[in-house]
Parts: C-alpha cells; sequence; structure tokens
C-alpha cells in the first residue's frame, strides 16, 4: 500500500476553487460574460432630469465607453454654419444606449441657422434666452428642443454668434430594430412599425429612434460618452443639393440652407427642381453657393445645387416638421 506523502515545511496543500470563485475570476478576465438584470432598451440620458451628464452602466467588454479612433473631435465643428452643415453630410451619428449596444446612422440632410439676421432662427435678432443658451456656446454643443411639447429635434451649434446647424435626417445603418422599438415606444396608439428608411427621415423622428431628449441639450458632442460623431466612409458618386429650408415663412423662407445628398430615400422631402444640375461631391463647378453675409447678399432666395465645401457662411433651427 503506497503512502502518502505529506506536504513539505511551509507549503500549504492547494485548495480547490468552489465553482462560483473561479466563475467570477473568470468574469474579471473576460472569459465568461457578466450576467444579471438587462438593462432597458433606452434609458434617460442623465441621471438626474436636465442634468445633461449621461449616466452609463459599466461597459462591456470591448466597450468603447464613448471612444473611437474614428471619433470626430473639437476642431471638426470649428467652422462657420454653412460649411458645417454641408461637412456633417456623410459623417455617421452614433447613439450608446444604456445597455451598452450602438446605434448608427449617416447624416443625409442638414439645415443651416444663421445667427442675427435670420429671422427663422431661434436667435434672431441675437436673442438669447435660457432655451437656446447652446446656440451660443463653443462650436460642437448640442442645442436639443422640444416642439408642440411632444418631440424634440437636434441641432449643432457652430462659428458665429447663435448660429447652429439642424440635424435633419439620417440613413439607419446599425440597431435598425432598436430604433424601430424606440419610435413605436413613442405612439400613443397602435401603429404600423415605420420602414428602414422611415425611421430617421426627420428631425424628430431621429431624436425618437436615438433616444435624444432635452437631457442632451448644452453638451460636449466631441466628447459625450453617449453620442458623438464618426468620420464616415468616402463619398460616392453622390450629388449635394441646397436649397430652401421646410417649414419657414417670411422674409427667409426660400434662402437656399438646406442641404441634402441627392437620391437617398431618406431625405424627409426632395426638392425635384433643385436635383436638375446636381453636382458630384469633390467635383469642381456647379451652381451658386450661399455667400457670407445677410438677407442681402444671400440674394433671391430660389434652389440651388453646389459641391461639398463651397461657400462659406457666418452662422438654428426651426423647422417643426
Amino acid at each position: 500500500m503506497p503512502l502518502r506523502r505529506r506536504p513539505e515545511p511551509g507549503c500549504a496543500r492547494p485548495r480547490r476553487e468552489p465553482r462560483s470563485d473561479r466563475s467570477a475570476q473568470d468574469r474579471r478576465r473576460g472569459a465568461l460574460p457578466e450576467t444579471g438584470a438587462a438593462h432597458p432598451l433606452a434609458g434617460k440620458g442623465s441621471a438626474e432630469e436636465g442634468s445633461g451628464a449621461a449616466m452609463l452602466p459599466d461597459a462591456p467588454p470591448g466597450d468603447r465607453r464613448g471612444g473611437s479612433a474614428s471619433r470626430l473631435g473639437a476642431a471638426f465643428f470649428q467652422r462657420p454654419c454653412v460649411g458645417l452643415a454641408k461637412a456633417l453630410l456623410g459623417q455617421v451619428l452614433v447613439r450608446q444606449l444604456p445597455d451598452g449596444s450602438e446605434l448608427r446612422g449617416r447624416i443625409v440632410e442638414t439645415e443651416a441657422y444663421l445667427g442675427g439676421a435670420d429671422t427663422a432662427s431661434h436667435s434672431s435678432g441675437g436673442r438669447q434666452t435660457a432655451r437656446n443658451a447652446a446656440m451660443f456656446m463653443a462650436p460642437g454643443t448640442l442645442y436639443v428642443y422640444q416642439i408642440y411639447g411632444l418631440y424634440f429635434c437636434m441641432n449643432v451649434s457652430s462659428q458665429g454668434e447663435g448660429a447652429a446647424v439642424l440635424l435633419r435626417s439620417l440613413e439607419p445603418l446599425q440597431g435598425l430594430d432598436a430604433m424601430r422599438q424606440l419610435r413605436l415606444a413613442q405612439r400613443k396608439a397602435p401603429a404600423r412599425a415605420p420602414k428602414d428608411w422611415q425611421l430617421c427621415n426627420g428631425p424628430s423622428k431621429l431624436c425618437q429612434a436615438l433616444a435624444i431628449d432635452r437631457s442632451f441639450d448644452q453638451q460636449d458632442l466631441a466628447s459625450h460618452p453617449a453620442v458623438w460623431l464618426e468620420r464616415g466612409p468616402e463619398p460616392a458618386e453622390e450629388a449635394l443639393v441646397c436649397t430652401a429650408r421646410v417649414g419657414i415663412r417670411g422674409e427667409w423662407a426660400q434662402k437656399p440652407l438646406r442641404f441634402y445628398l441627392q437620391g437617398n430615400r431618406c431625405v424627409s422631402v426632395a426638392d425635384k427642381r433643385a436635383e436638375l444640375a446636381p453636382t458630384a461631391l469633390g467635383e469642381e463647378g456647379g451652381g451658386r453657393a450661399v455667400p457670407e453675409g445677410g438677407p442681402a447678399q444671400l440674394g433671391d432666395g430660389g434652389t440651388r445645387t453646389l459641391r461639398l465645401g463651397e461657400g462659406e457662411a457666418p452662422g438654428p433651427a426651426h423647422s417643426s416638421s
């Protein structure tokens, strides 16, 4: 009968770890996923109502926590309003939900709202209130306001006193099922589920689909952990159309301050007249661009096409559709 070997002095016999301890260690190493109650699909963007500071749960393995190699920083937003409205086209808006999942949409339509003389802007005549304070903050600040007491619209401040760009339509890229659930959750009565191209084809629709509310107002799009911009792929042979804004009345109703990618089905309202002579992105030439200056220099309105990068102008929002 073999003899049992005693452990050497100073050496403890190795103990078997309980199964629960091994699982905890494996989870710390990332070998096993964490378990527990699932986070709601979308929550408030802040821990305290109106605080604007997003509170996210512990990030799952590999989560970027709002960081990305292709994330656009503060320098991207340092442009005059019209220049930013055009530069935003083709870029990807990302929304990280409280459960760590991400929604993505390519910006395909924007509107520029110039400060001061622009009578359609919330900051017309330099008017500054608690509601529109974000329009006077550093370029890249989110201006989120509510219309009809029900819907939200999302803008990004630019260079120029009281100037900002309305994000009008997105082409959904990632998380379409979650977007659809968020859209349907906003409806009081049973309704038909929106099709893919209908998920974000309007300023209030895209806010619903991305769970954007007033808590994101005055937040920095360049550094926020729950919403940010990523550089989109190099544009294909797409034309940039410049035309009048939607739902605007008065002297500035026909100013060519709306920009969209021609032929994209996710654009909220297409202007067939403005599309008769489109200019491909990156090409020289094209129609007249919006020049610098006030209404006298902007001309008599009408629809025009132009290429990305033309016609910088100073100085949002404020279509309600």
